[in-house]
């Protein structure tokens, strides 16, 4: 249990704020758990008693089969989609998790906190975890991964961009960094950032052992999680064992591993092929279900869970190339889309219409700002002062269907405004080799609990996720002055120039927000969808005799 030693002065102010219909009470939790309140603490703050846990009694045993993409694995801080932190999740382990109320809470950690000025951040590990071959987690420990992570060397290194507080020469700052004792860590920040906590529980920061070497995470998986890999076929098949020879540390503070044995299972992307799948009885679980898919999954009967989620598809220009150089031709592309249209047609109305900007409602530093507006006649008027008669571009997409869709039906809208744009879809491997050279193309981002997270890891322009090439100064300094900024209403104005920086600068069309859906069978048991799609496996369990649907 994560011991709360003080309450920080800030926290109090958020409960006001939240009291005076100032703050949501997802942003309080968001707040206050990021400064190292726990949930509990927190609700009680605000008068609230703390979420009833279901009650179940989990068997232990069994094989579940998760329908997923099964993607090349790879060091966790240059892991890239959201499969590949599932996969090493079941070894690898984070410092904390991110829960579907807004909250954070510990998991390698037991607990943190912010001193009073901001500028210094106290980690502290829980006792007695202990690595799969043996070793003891240190305070050592998590300084390796925390050299790791600053270390700016690697351009594929996305952890690199957002250790600024504590890096010197684009590497970690050795003065920056004090062992306290064998559990603790005492950081001391060259700014404020209040967004280290929300990135901790990201899968590119899940922790490694100091001996690995950067290499392929697969040849040998040690971490402190409950499970191993036993077999890794990329595009077919990945499974992971409960480790029986390792007793997993977390058993009695979070329950199970449960499961002998999770397979990964990749039939393509092909919603039909995954329903083809259950009929058959070849999966217990689908990671999403799509569409009108979610209804044949009902009509099977099986469970279905969801959740509103800041999770989307963004359809971006790449500035460097000579199509979308110019601002006008991109806004022109921006302004002939309406977005509640391609919610509609590809969201099927699940979800919430996306404003441009990639800052979600749901995210606590959302800010509003007005709407965008589509408009065909003025977006040729754009493209006529440019220059640009018949621009001659192909919007890609891979070839799953709900983001094939969704690109689909900004293709549409932008050929009946009179902008000629062709379509082209293509197969995992091609499209996670080249994701970020595209031209013109359509990327699924998965949810980030802040909004200012995914402005600094897919538009600062050091960022090794910065598909788009969008570089401007303004945004950089606005971008690490929200990071550094504690205060929400501070913030609030700080992101509402970000916000409309982007929507100006035509960097993206962001359609719509979407609604996560997942289906398992009723015999699956704690594998509901989380907004973040992480997947906690310890947590799922099955029942001994499948029950018919």
């Amino acid at each position: 249990m994560m011991v709360m030693k003080r309450i920080h002065p800030y926290v109090r102010t958020y409960a006001e704020d939240h009291r005076s219909g100032c703050l949501s009470r997802r942003e309080f939790l968001s707040r206050a758990t990021a400064l190292g309140v726990t949930a509990p603490v927190a609700y009680g703050l605000i008068g609230l008693p703390s979420p009833a846990k279901a009650q179940a009694s989990p068997i232990t045993g069994g094989t579940l089969r998760m329908q997923m993409t099964t993607m090349p694995l790879s060091d966790p801080r240059m892991a890239d989609w959201p499969e590949i932190g599932n996969v090493l999740r079941g070894w690898l382990e984070p410092l904390v998790r991110y829960e579907a109320d807004g909250s954070f809470s510990g998991v390698l950690l037991d607990s943190w906190s912010l001193d009073d000025d901001a500028r210094g951040m106290t980690l502290t590990l829980r006792p007695n975890i202990r690595w799969s071959n043996g070793d003891a987690l240190t305070a050592a420990h998590l300084v390796e991964n925390l050299r790791r992570w600053a270390d700016s060397s690697l351009p594929a290194n996305v952890m690199a961009g957002i250790m600024g507080a504590v890096q010197k020469d684009g590497r970690l700052d050795a003065e920056a960094v004090e062992v306290v004792d064998d559990l603790t860590v005492r950081l001391r920040l060259s700014y404020p950032d209040a967004t280290l906590i929300a990135h901790f529980s990201d899968y590119p920061a899940l922790i490694v052992h100091p001996d690995y070497d950067g290499g392929d995470p697969a040849v040998t998986p040690v971490g402190t999680g409950p499970y191993y890999l036993v077999e890794n076929l990329v595009g077919t098949r990945q499974v992971l064992e409960r480790n029986t020879d390792h007793e997993w540390w977390g058993a009695e503070i979070f329950g199970g591993p449960w499961l002998d044995r999770i397979e990964y299972i990749d039939i393509g992307t092909d919603p039909a092929r995954a329903v083809d799948a259950a009929e058959k009885g070849e999966v217990d679980a689908v990671d999403q279900s799509i569409g009108d898919y979610i209804t044949v999954f009902d009509h099977l009967g099986w469970q279905r869970s969801e959740v509103n989620s800041a999770a989307t598809l963004v359809v971006r220009f790449q500035q460097a190339s000579d199509a979308f150089a110019d601002v006008r031709v991109r806004q022109a592309f921006q302004m002939a889309v309406d977005n509640a249209v391609v919610l509609e047609i590809a969201g099927y109305n699940r979800g919430i219409i996306g404003e441009n900007h990639h800052v979600c409602p749901i995210q606590p530093d959302y800010t509003a700002i007005d709407p965008p507006v589509a408009n065909a006649e003025k977006a040729l008027a754009l493209l006529a002062e440019a220059g640009i008669d018949s621009p001659d571009v192909t919007l890609v997409s891979l070839d799953d269907a709900w983001q094939a869709l969704c690109c689909d039906a900004v293709a549409a809208q932008l050929n009946d405004a009179g902008i000629p744009v062709a379509r082209r879809t293509v197969p995992g491997l091609e499209y996670w080799e080249n994701w970020r050279s595209f031209p013109f193309s359509g990327t699924n981002w998965n949810m980030r609990p802040l909004g200012v997270q995914i402005l600094q890891l897919a538009y600062h322009s050091k960022s090794a996720w910065n598909e788009s090439g969008f570089a401007n100064a303004a945004f950089d300094a606005g971008v690490e002055k929200a990071i550094g900024t504690v205060l929400a209403e501070d913030r609030a104005r700080i992101m509402a120039d970000l916000e409309k920086i982007l929507r100006d600068e035509g960097v993206i069309i962001q359609p719509y927000w979407r609604q996560l859906t997942r289906h398992v069978h009723p015999h699956v048991h704690g594998a509901g969808i989380n907004p973040t799609l992480v997947h906690r496996h310890h947590e799922w369990w099955m029942e001994a005799k499948a029950p018919t649907p």
